[in-house]
């Protein structure tokens, strides 16, 4: 059975400064041409702030440590899938912007699986912050630990 006990269990909050270049160059890395993310000047015209790209978020991965995950209960990480990534946007991010995360363990579940048997589905979200203490942006990810190694 999975282990509900770790719901709810946060961890540290983290910052993370939003950069131009970083910005920049995650919309170059994923082929956006949208003129929001390379010139400044348009981008405060049509949209107030050169914004993050909606996937942006994700490069919190860099910003945390191992004191910011809220820890999975004794997974083991040879059995991990990543199974979904979600964003949810509450008020636009900006160039400038300096986002607090902090991310919890939102749910665990368990189903049936083929080859892998048994999965256990750990679902965390981190909840940012901008530095005006508005919240922003929820990210919600879901990890499946397979009950076993995976048969050919």
């Amino acid at each position: 059975m999975a282990d509900k006990s770790i719901v709810g269990r946060t961890g540290k909050p983290f910052k993370m400064p939003i950069e131009w270049s970083k910005v920049r160059e995650f919309a170059r890395a994923i082929k956006d041409p949208s003129p929001e993310y390379f010139d400044p000047e348009f981008a405060k015209k049509e949209v107030g702030g050169i914004p993050v790209p909606v996937t942006f978020l994700q490069t919190s991965a860099f910003w945390t440590d191992e004191s910011s995950s809220p820890g999975f209960g004794g997974v083991d990480l040879r059995r991990i899938l990543h199974g979904e990534q979600e964003f949810e946007l509450l008020k636009p991010i900006y160039v400038g912007d300096v986002l607090t995360g902090v991310s919890k363990i939102a749910d665990v579940l368990e189903k049936e699986g083929g080859r892998g048997g048994k999965m256990t589905l750990l679902v965390s979200e981190t909840e940012y912050t901008n530095q005006r203490g508005e919240k922003v942006a929820i990210a919600r990810s879901t990890l499946i630990e397979t009950g076993q190694a995976v048969k050919a």
